[in-house]
C-alpha cells in the first residue's frame, strides 16, 4: 500500500508582488514584472566559489524561481513553472527500505575517499539487485521513495530487489556536482566489495545527476580493472553533457572497457534538462538529446528515445507513466 507524501510534488508560483528565496539568493519581481537576472543567476549557479554548505531552499522554491531565471514575469512565470513541475507518483517507501548510503561519509574537500554502508537488509531473494542512484536536491527519505517507486513499477514487469544509493545531493548545484564526482569512486569500491562477498549481479540505474555518480563510478572501475562489477547500466534523464560519453572521453573509455551494456534513456521534452541544465552548464544534456555523435559512441552503448512515453523530468521511473518497461526489456538475463 502506498501513501501520498506532499514533498514529492511541486506547486506553481504565485502571481503578484513576490520574492523567491532560491538556491542562489533572492529573485525579486520588478515593477514591470520582468526578470532580467539571467547573467547573475548563471554566475551564482556555476561559480565554484559558492561551493560551501548545503542550501536551504527546496525544489519547490527552485522551480518557482524558474520564471525569473528564464526572464519571464506574471503569466509567463506560471507557464515556465508549470512546465518544470512534476512528480514521480504517490509512492512512499516502507520503513526499513534498504539503501546503500554515503550521507555524512563523503567529503569532496578532503583527500579521504569516504565509504558506503548498507542501511537495511539486502538479503531479499532474487537473481540480481537493482541499485537506484537518485539525482539532485534529494534527501534520504525521498531517495528511498524513488527507489521504491522503481521497485513498484518493475514488480509486474520484471520483479527485482531494489535498493537506493543515497548520497548527499541536497545542496547547491556546483557543490552537488562535486559531491557526485566524489561519490563515484565510493560506489565503485562498494560494487567491487559486493562482487567479492554477495556475488549477485547488480543492475545500476542513474537518474538525473545520479548519472554523473554512475559514470564516475564506471571510470573508477575501469582504473581498478573492475569492468565486470555491474551487469548493466541504465541512465534516466542523465544530467551530464551530451558529448561526455563519446569514445574519446574518459567516460566513453570507461564504458568501452565495461563488460556490460550501457543504455541511455533520453527525452527531448525534458524541460528541466532542456532549459535549466542547458542554462546552468551551457551545454546540452545526454538525457535530453542522447549522445552528441552516435558514430562516436563506445562499444556497448545504446541511446533509447523515450520522448513519447516520459512526460517530464520526474516521471522516468514512475509506474505506468515512465520508461520502466523499456528499461526492463534491456536488462540482460543473469
Amino acid at each position: 500500500m502506498t501513501s501520498f507524501r506532499p514533498r514529492n510534488s511541486v506547486s506553481n508560483a504565485c502571481v503578484g508582488s513576490w520574492t523567491v528565496e532560491a538556491a542562489w539568493g533572492k529573485i525579486t519581481r520588478s515593477a514591470s514584472g520582468v526578470y532580467l537576472l539571467v547573467a547573475a543567476v548563471e554566475c551564482r549557479i556555476t561559480d565554484p566559489e559558492n561551493a560551501e554548505g548545503r542550501f536551504g531552499s527546496t525544489r519547490r522554491r527552485f522551480l518557482a524561481a524558474a520564471g525569473g531565471l528564464i526572464g519571464l514575469g506574471g503569466i509567463g512565470a506560471l507557464y515556465v513553472t508549470s512546465e518544470l513541475s512534476g512528480d514521480f507518483g504517490s509512492y512512499t517507501a516502507p520503513d526499513g527500505f534498504p539503501a546503500v548510503t554515503t550521507r555524512g561519509r563523503v567529503n569532496p574537500g578532503t583527500d579521504q575517499r569516504g565509504s558506503a554502508v548498507v542501511d537495511g537488509s539486502l538479503a531479499e531473494a532474487g537473481e540480481a539487485l537493482l541499485l537506484f542512484v537518485h539525482g539532485f536536491g534529494t534527501d534520504d527519505p525521498t531517495a528511498r521513495d524513488q527507489a521504491f517507486a522503481t521497485a513498484s513499477g518493475l514488480e509486474a514487469i520484471r520483479p527485482l530487489p531494489v535498493a537506493a544509493y543515497s548520497w548527499d545531493s541536497d545542496r547547491e548545484w556546483e557543490p552537488a556536482k562535486a559531491m557526485a564526482d566524489a561519490n563515484g569512486p565510493v560506489l565503485a569500491d562498494w560494487l567491487i566489495e559486493w562482487a567479492d562477498t554477495d556475488g549477485r549481479s547488480i543492475h545500476i540505474v542513474g537518474y538525473s545527476l545520479g548519472a554523473r555518480v554512475v559514470c564516475r563510478a564506471l571510470l573508477a572501475l575501469a582504473l581498478a580493472g573492475g569492468g565486470d562489477a555491474a551487469a548493466s547500466v541504465s541512465l534516466l534523464g542523465g544530467a551530464i553533457p551530451h558529448d561526455s560519453l563519446r569514445r574519446d572521453t574518459p567516460y566513453g573509455e570507461a564504458i568501452h572497457q565495461l563488460d556490460s551494456p550501457v543504455t541511455n534513456f533520453h527525452n527531448a521534452d525534458d524541460r528541466v534538462l532542456g532549459w535549466l541544465y542547458r542554462l546552468s552548464d551551457r551545454t546540452r544534456a545526454v538525457g535530453a538529446t542522447g549522445i552528441s555523435d552516435p558514430a562516436a559512441a563506445p562499444a556497448g552503448y545504446t541511446d533509447v528515445d523515450v520522448s513519447d512515453t516520459v512526460v517530464d523530468h520526474y516521471s522516468y521511473f514512475e509506474p505506468g507513466e515512465g520508461c520502466l518497461p523499456q528499461l526492463a526489456d534491456r536488462l540482460p538475463s543473469v
